[in-house]
């Protein structure tokens, strides 16, 4: 397998997932005072994961780079 695959998908997981789920497991427990249990650790999961694929693997990707130069140079 390509290293840079496997590089980007560890980026992913660990920054995006993990970090993301560990944020709102967090939040959820400083703003609402309840303990972690398993549905609350499935719903921050749910929260966070949609954001991790959007940030880590389309906004981070060299391709969406080289669109956002073409694009903010034409304005």
């Amino acid at each position: 397998m390509n290293r840079k695959i496997i590089n980007r998908f560890l980026e992913f997981l660990i920054v995006g997932v993990f970090l993301g789920v560990a944020e709102d497991l967090i939040a959820i427990s400083l703003a609402t005072g309840k303990s972690i249990d398993g549905k609350i650790f499935l719903i921050a999961f749910l929260a966070s994961f949609p954001f991790a694929v959007f940030s880590e693997l389309i906004v981070d990707h060299d391709k969406f780079k080289e669109l956002m130069k073409k694009w903010f140079k034409k304005i």
